[in-house]
């Protein structure tokens, strides 16, 4: 079945908003803040006792104990760092997922749903290769009214972009791949 031409206008509506609203970068910034802030703190504060153990005494701390100290409070905000880089990156050409250690670009068309249910650490989206990918980039920890927000955002722009633009000669209603 042929979708009609006020059907049709009305995507098309939908995609030029969604499309106005691009690119856009869902991030939880105040759990980046909070992890950035524990480990700039975290590494100040091995550094001061590196400098601060006494030399002689009882128990006296070597140049490599200092560099150990140091070099832990160096790992410990690395690995905050790292906790902090995740996002999802919206633009017209689709999606990129960015995760602890995972990079992942996604067409629109490849996203079939968004979903963040009761409990969930963060969005998920189901993919046309029947597989799920989690977007840690909205997480409902700390700021949920936000990540509430852009999941509703992120819903609607798959909504408006996931379906591959009708070409000439082909129908309107047909079903994905598979």
């Amino acid at each position: 079945m042929n979708a009609t031409g006020g059907e049709r206008a009305d995507r098309d509506r939908a995609r030029a908003e969604a499309a106005a609203r691009l690119p856009v970068t869902f991030r939880p910034l105040l759990t980046r803040v909070v992890l950035l802030t524990v480990g700039i703190l975290l590494l100040g504060t091995f550094l001061v006792l590196a400098v601060l153990m006494p030399e002689e005494g009882a128990s006296p701390w070597s140049t490599g104990d200092r560099v150990g100290v140091a070099v832990l409070g160096v790992l410990a905000l690395a690995v905050l760092v790292l906790l902090s880089r995740p996002k999802a990156v919206a633009d017209r050409g689709g999606l990129t997922v960015v995760n602890v250690v995972v990079r992942r670009r996604l067409a629109w068309a490849e996203v079939l749903g968004v979903r963040l249910r009761p409990g969930d650490a963060w969005v998920h989206l189901d993919l046309a290769d029947g597989t799920t990918l989690a977007v840690m980039g909205i997480q409902p920890g700390i700021a949920r009214r936000q990540a509430l927000h852009d999941a509703r955002l992120l819903r609607e722009l798959v909504t408006a972009l996931g379906e591959a633009p009708e070409r000439p000669g082909r129908g309107g209603d047909q079903a994905g791949p598979g």
